[in-house]
């Protein structure tokens, strides 16, 4: 690794490090009390289970009562509360997100093909003439079967196999539908479910876990955004290029400061232009904010992204957020390394201007060429006091492994007292993961977020 070392330099005015817990914990056991509530109301209004029909149909309403209740947290997953958002990490709310569709999906079709299998046992039908006779005659049937239809679409699409064959564009607009899915499916739910007939504080609590999850997505999903880019107007004021294939764009607005923005985070940037407007792109601050300024680093690796170059001064930008969890508020001392590969150093680039104590950045590039805001680092490093070591490949491509050994050397001293943060394509984050594990460091003292969901 190559190094530049300024750490005789003038240091950085010194900034209190907050630690802050993440609330992931308590709202992962909220969500799984309120699966637990569904239950015990399945269990409050249900008496002796008698027969293979009894169980079959029991069996269908606990799935569906617990697939209604993971609709609503599928949607509110996804709503963008801040206090997820920026607090838990977006990236763990959308493997939660992810991991709530499948469960949504698994609990949908067998609430069908247990409810109807106890039907037709009950009557002596068959299956098919069963799920007719539901399905025609059966009121609120017939919107509840298009919104099934709906969600298992949704599910289709969002399988790894399919996403990888599909356009961005074409799975967002289809996963925009679960909100139609969610709408139609509601009313079978109280019209037929024997938990809410002539229970009202059942009934009553289902309309406000709807009603709460659907004020939530006007909330921050429409009037947030709306009110954001009325307030601050923003616009491209110029673009950079910085490296072969990576652009940095500096946004302008007004009252910048009011946003809230802070190094580490992203926005979900939307430029206004042709060819670029129907799409939303998450790129991370790769500057602290400035007034009346920001600034994304881009990389090329898709038809977006590669238009990024292509934007004009003056474009018009729909922004939305700051979002994510991977700031200062993560440090609990005053020794941190940072690790970053390709154009994973556009956050971390920002936390190594503004992060407190002592800062060591480990860059990973394939050349010296590929190194996008070098200087900047340098400038950043001989200004603050800090290292910066590159990890570049050889003459013959191959790679410096980042082993323990070599990270224990880039960090010298006691290693469960020490903070990492960790960007770049989620295969080298895991194999950096685990170089990390090795040396010592405590899997509370790491901190990552990924988008390669």
């Amino acid at each position: 690794m190559t190094t530049v070392d300024a750490r005789r330099a003038a240091p950085a005015p010194p900034l209190p490090p907050t630690g802050r817990r993440s609330p992931a914990v308590t709202v992962a056991a909220l969500l799984w009390a309120g699966a637990a509530a569904v239950l015990a109301l399945w269990w409050a209004d249900t008496g002796s289970v008698v027969g293979a029909a009894g169980w079959l149909t029991g069996g269908g309403r606990i799935a569906g009562l617990l697939c209604g209740y993971a609709c609503a947290v599928l949607v509110g997953l996804m709503a963008r509360v801040p206090v997820l958002e920026t607090r838990v990490g977006s990236d763990r709310v959308a493997r939660w997100h992810a991991m709530a569709g499948r469960y949504t999906v698994c609990l949908l079709l067998a609430h069908v093909v247990l409810v109807l299998a106890g039907y037709a046992a009950q009557d002596r039908a068959s299956l098919w003439h069963e799920a007719v006779t539901v399905v025609l005659d059966y009121p609120e049937m017939l919107k509840a079967t298009a919104g099934t239809v709906i969600l298992l679409a949704v599910g289709v699409t969002s399988a790894r196999a399919v996403r990888r064959r599909t356009s961005h564009e074409f799975w967002y607009y289809v996963h925009l539908l679960t909100y139609a899915a969610v709408f139609l499916a509601f009313g079978h739910q109280l019209v037929l479910g024997d938990e809410f007939s002539g229970e009202p504080v059942a009934t009553a609590a289902w309309y406000v876990l709807y009603l709460g999850v659907a004020a939530l997505v006007l909330w921050f999903r429409v009037l947030t955004p709306v009110r954001l880019n009325l307030r601050h107007r923003l616009r491209v004021d110029s673009v950079h290029r910085e490296a072969p294939g990576v652009y940095s764009v500096v946004v302008r607005g007004r009252r910048l400061e009011e946003l809230g923005a802070r190094p580490g985070q992203f926005l979900r940037w939307r430029f206004l232009t042709e060819g670029m407007r129907r799409t939303s792109t998450p790129y991370s601050l790769s500057a602290p904010p400035r007034p009346g300024l920001l600034r994304i680093t881009v990389k090329a690796l898709g038809d977006h992204s590669a238009a990024v170059s292509l934007l004009r001064p003056g474009t018009r930008v729909w922004a939305e957020g700051p979002y994510g969890s991977l700031t200062t508020d993560r440090a609990a001392g005053r020794r941190t390394l940072l690790i970053a590969a390709g154009v994973g150093i556009t956050p971390l680039r920002a936390l190594f201007e503004t992060l407190p104590g002592e800062v060591t950045l480990i860059y990973r590039a394939r050349s010296a060429e590929d190194l996008a805001l070098g200087g900047e680092l340098e400038a950043i490093a001989r200004w603050r006091g800090a290292r910066v070591l590159y990890a570049l490949d050889g003459p013959g491509g191959e790679r410096p492994p980042l082993t323990p050994e070599a990270l224990r050397a880039a960090f010298p001293g006691p290693a469960d007292d020490l903070d990492v943060f960790l960007c770049g394509p989620d295969g080298f984050a895991q194999d950096v993961y685990r170089a990390l594990r090795a040396a010592g460091v405590p899997d509370r003292r790491i901190h990552h977020e990924s988008f390669e969901l």
